[in-house]
């Protein structure tokens, strides 16, 4: 259980469905457990990047109509493949890591020392 009351493999899956969002709703509300809080993190980091990318893309490189346009739709298929294996791996129970995000959501999610 977490401290949301929800299965951790539950928990864990709603991290990633409103994407970075509901990352930091978890991160928020689970202090304890933490399986939830390594998908909250992950979740914050992968989505958020690939959210700021999507944006940038758009936005900045409209300019160049192909160019622009091309990774703007590279970076969604990004992040629907994503989107579906993360949530299949939180609620399978595994503690999928992508890389550099993965590493820093695992760090992050260790218990703090007492002080």
């Amino acid at each position: 259980k977490t401290s949301t009351g929800l299965q951790q493999n539950v928990a864990g899956l709603l991290c990633y469905v409103g994407l970075w969002v509901t990352g930091i709703i978890f991160v928020i509300l689970e202090k304890d457990n933490q399986f939830v809080r390594f998908h909250a993190i992950q979740s914050i980091i992968v989505f958020g990047a690939l959210t700021l990318a999507g944006v940038l893309f758009s936005v900045v490189l409209a300019f160049i109509p192909v160019i622009g346009a091309l990774l703007a739709w590279l970076i969604w298929v990004l992040t629907i493949i994503l989107w579906i294996v993360l949530m299949l791996k939180a609620y399978q129970g595994q503690r999928y890591k992508v890389p550099i995000a993965g590493n820093i959501a695992e760090q992050q999610s260790k218990p703090k020392p007492a002080v």
